[in-house]
Formats: C-alpha cells, sequence, structure tokens
C-alpha cells in the first residue's frame, strides 16, 4: 500500500474522526455518584416543586384585601389564630380579619395569599397591627414556583454540578442516567522506548507520549487505558491493536505513522479496518493516521513528543470531546510577536510562544526536542490561508 494517502485539511480529518465516533451510551449512577458526569436524558420534576406554599420571611400570614390602605397612621387590625411550626404538615387555615405567624420556610396557612414582614407589625396582645399593606402573592413561594411536575430540571448533556445535585436531591432523585466515560487505549511503539522507570542506555529514550496522551485523555473526560510499549514489529502490534479495540472504545497508537518501512501502524489498521487519513496538512503532525477499526477509530500519532501533543490538541480533542460530552475549556490572550513566524501556504502551523507583557515570542527547536513544552504558555495557530506571520503581527495566544 502507498505510504501516504493523500494529505487533507485539519478540517477535513476532524470531519472523518467525527464521522466515525461511537456513541458511549448511557449509564444509571446513584446521585452521589453523579456530580461531573455528562446527564444522559432530561432529567424532569416528578412532582411539584417545593410542593407547598412557603414564606420567604419571618412574618404575618394574611388575606391581602386585610390590609389594603393600612399605614403607620392607621394600621390595619388582625387577630392572630397563633403560629405555624416549621415542618408542620398542617398549617391551619385564616379567614378575613385575622392572621397567623409563619417563620422562613413555612408552610403558608390555607386561606392566606401573602405574607407581611414582622418588621411591619406591632403586637397587642392577641392583636396585629399590620402598618403597610401587602400584595397578593407577597412573600409567598407557590407550590409549583420552583418547578411543576413535568417540568425539566436539568437538560442532556449537562455536567452535573454540585448545585445540580443538591436539586435533583430535593427533588427525591436518587438515581439519574449518565453518559458512560469513553474508554480510550494508548499504545507507545519504538524498539528505542523504555518505561520511564528504567535507566536508558545508549540509543534508548523513555516513553513520553504515554503519559501525555493518558492525561490529556483524562483532561477530556476520558479514562485512559495503558496498554504499554510494542515493539516494531507489525505482528506484535497487530496483536496489541485487536486486544485494544477490545478493550476500548478507541484506539490511539503513539509512533509507527511515518515512511520508514519500521513504522507499521497504517499496514497494521488497513490489515484489521482501514486507513481513512494518512497524511495532515497540519505542523508538527503531517504524517498522523486515522482509520476505523470494527467500529473503533484509531488515530496513529507522531513519535515525536512535540509533535504528538500538537495532534492531540488539533485532531484528538475534536474526537474526544464528542465522545465523553466535556469541552475544554479555551483560554486565549491577545498578543504582538517579536519575531515573525514562516508558514506554507496550505498548512496548518501550530508554534509554541512565550507571551510576556502582552507580546507572544516564538520558541522555534528542533524536532523531538522537549524543551519548548514547559517554557512556552501556549501557541498560535497559523492558518492555511496564510504564509505567517511578522514580527509585530497582532495574534491570538491559546494557552496551555
Amino acid at each position: 500500500m502507498s505510504r501516504f494517502l493523500r494529505v487533507i485539511p485539519v478540517a477535513e480529518a476532524i470531519a472523518s474522526l467525527l464521522a466515525i465516533a461511537p456513541d458511549p451510551g448511557v449509564e444509571m449512577v446513584g446521585l452521589e455518584e453523579s456530580p461531573f458526569r455528562i446527564l444522559g436524558s432530561n432529567i424532569t420534576a416528578p412532582d411539584d416543586m417545593p410542593g407547598f406554599s412557603r414564606s420567604i420571611v419571618d412574618g404575618y400570614a394574611v388575606t391581602a384585601p386585610d390590609t389594603a390602605g393600612a399605614g403607620e397612621a392607621l394600621p390595619s387590625m388582625l387577630i392572630s389564630t397563633g403560629r405555624v411550626e416549621m415542618g408542620s404538615p398542617d398549617p391551619g387555615e385564616i379567614k378575613p380579619g385575622t392572621c397567623r405567624y409563619v417563620p422562613t420556610g413555612g408552610m403558608v396557612p390555607k386561606g392566606a395569599d401573602a405574607v407581611v414582614m414582622i418588621e411591619y407589625t406591632e403586637e397587642m396582645g392577641d392583636q396585629i397591627l399590620v402598618n403597610r399593606p401587602a400584595a397578593p402573592g407577597e412573600n409567598i413561594v407557590a407550590y409549583d414556583e420552583d418547578f411543576a411536575e413535568g417540568e425539566i430540571i436539568l437538560q442532556a448533556g449537562r455536567r452535573i454540578l454540585p448545585q445540580d445535585a443538591g436539586v435533583l436531591a430535593a427533588a427525591g432523585i436518587l438515581s439519574l442516567p449518565v453518559r458512560r466515560i469513553p474508554r480510550i487505549a494508548v499504545i507507545a511503539t519504538g524498539d528505542e522506548l523504555i518505561p520511564p522507570t528504567a535507566d536508558p542506555l545508549p540509543g534508548q529514550v523513555r516513553d513520553v507520549n504515554s503519559i501525555v496522551c493518558e492525561t490529556f485523555i483524562r483532561q477530556c473526560g476520558c479514562i485512559p487505558v495503558s496498554c504499554g510499549i510494542i515493539r516494531d514489529n507489525p505482528e506484535d502490534l497487530r496483536s496489541a491493536v485487536q486486544e485494544a479495540v477490545q478493550r476500548a472504545d478507541a484506539v490511539f497508537i503513539s509512533g509507527g505513522s511515518s515512511k520508514d518501512e519500521r513504522d507499521a501502524s497504517a499496514e497494521v489498521i488497513s490489515t484489521l479496518g482501514k486507513v481513512l487519513v494518512h497524511g495532515i496538512a497540519l505542523s508538527p503532525g503531517k504524517p498522523t493516521i486515522i482509520g476505523d477499526i470494527a467500529g473503533r477509530p484509531v488515530i496513529g500519532l507522531p513519535g515525536h513528543p512535540s509533535s504528538a501533543f500538537i495532534v492531540l490538541l488539533a485532531i484528538a480533542a475534536p474526537l474526544l470531546e464528542a465522545m465523553s460530552g466535556q469541552k475544554i475549556p479555551v483560554r486565549t490572550v491577545p498578543a504582538l510577536l517579536t519575531a515573525a513566524i514562516p508558514s506554507a501556504k496550505g498548512r496548518e502551523d501550530y508554534v509554541r510562544v512565550r507571551v510576556r507583557d502582552g507580546t507572544a515570542q516564538p520558541l522555534f527547536s528542533k524536532s523531538g526536542l522537549l524543551h519548548t513544552l514547559v517554557q512556552s504558555d501556549g501557541y498560535v495557530r497559523v492558518p492555511a490561508s496564510r504564509e505567517g506571520y511578522e514580527e509585530g503581527a497582532a495574534v491570538e495566544v491559546i494557552l496551555w
């Protein structure tokens, strides 16, 4: 097979990937396990909420007409019939000419349509002087004012926050459907790779991409499945990919995507499924592979960590966000370039920059070096329609 298929634009590559993004499905979880999960379907109120009319102040429940025209000089005089106890299922009833004390949160007695704040009343034995008129509904929360029975409380796709869990508890919803968290397999390939825990011999390097991929996968709301380091052997890689497809919803293969004869990712993917993309107009990251094996998206990442990281941001993130239902917050700052950024038209370039006092300094480095990843504050994306930026150009820096 050809080592490279047609090099395509970034947007086209993302569209190819999203077209095969699997639906992770929905599972039921208990309320205490639901925070920060993605809601799988709309949640509706099983009953009216709060379920009874209650006072939002300490005061006297009244009928509004009884207070019409009340003032300091000529207060309305009402007969107190007692008080409503908190938690009492029977607040009693008031009739014209009477009132009843009700604490904040207490149930409003039958017949009352307003509550006068205690500050606007004066007690004289069993008589209450009201020196301010009350409007119907004043200081009362209606029995269905929060949510009416059947009304949507939370929309599908919402990330459940602590306050959401509180509302669900108030509604008595103790279990709810959430999106299953996608599992993403990570395979590292290369004869030169050793685990980070090992001491490298000459010619060996510690595996960087696995931990970068796994951390990024978690950031996108998914679960990484580590499949270890695989030697540059097509049969070994084929076995590892077959196992990964069984264990996960998508597979990331680090390394093995370039033209080198030993780089077998494309061959293995085509044997087990289909290569959809091999070559993206992206720098760094041109040799990226996108494939489909048994309905599982497969991304072949470049072996160089800096290139792999850019591919995660530019290509993998939209897939992970689509599968998990979570969005990575994007923070940007405007800046003026301290040096020119050259680029070839027709290719998107992602250039790391250091931001200082409203300026962005491009950080260029040789392939495979890592220092710009930690010395930079973010990156500038050069669109395919541009031939770079001149020194002093105003750009938007996308922060890490």
